[in-house]
């Protein structure tokens, strides 16, 4: 007889705490392609030489000061189910000199601003767990290999689109953190 009262007290208690912790960050949000979405394998790349700023162009610097005539670079950022990996090797830059480079949500354009803000998993906040950076300082010849891992993965839908370059190592902390000066080079990412 008491068996009917357990059982209506258990389904009570797992209704109630399926409704807790059900929000998800962004990345894993219904609209951006939910949690099934977000196990696609993503695999990105981009890389060349660095030319003058055009249309159509996608290795793109800004600073021929801070990025030389010559100068190239190589970027990967791919992610399966739970992890994203990202590196950039790049060759012909100033040497021993640090620069601040992260992902970006769009592709290179003419004007700098044309990759738009930071790629991050929750828009929540500029911070290294949350955004993709690949600060380094190159060696004394300007080159350099970077890679970062994430404990989170790209959402297909709205996967990263480009790396850019910036003049200045990232601010980690503070009111700026995420900023790291202008941006001097670009790489737009495709699809692999």
């Amino acid at each position: 007889m008491r068996l009917p009262a357990v059982l209506a007290a258990v389904a009570l208690l797992a209704a109630a705490c399926g409704g807790q912790g059900t929000t998800h960050p962004a990345a894993h949000d219904a609209k951006a392609g939910g949690p099934a979405e977000a196990a696609v394998e993503v695999k990105l790349a981009g890389g060349g030489r660095f030319g003058a700023p055009a249309s159509g162009t996608s290795v793109i610097a800004y600073s021929p000061k801070l990025v030389p005539p010559g100068a190239t670079a190589r970027v990967t950022a791919e992610s399966g189910a739970v992890m994203a990996t990202s590196t950039v090797t790049v060759e012909g830059f100033l040497p021993d000199r640090a620069y601040g480079v992260h992902l970006h949500v769009n592709p290179c354009g003419a004007d700098p601003e044309a990759a738009g803000p930071h790629y991050q998993h929750t828009h929540a906040h500029a911070s290294a767990d949350n955004e993709v950076w690949l600060d380094f300082t190159t060696d004394p010849q300007g080159a350099a290999t970077v890679t970062a891992r994430q404990n989170w993965a790209f959402v297909p839908a709205r996967a990263p689109r480009s790396l850019v370059f910036h003049a200045k190592r990232t601010k980690a902390a503070g009111s700026k953190a995420g900023t790291a000066g202008p941006r001097v080079a670009c790489v737009t990412l495709g699809r692999q």
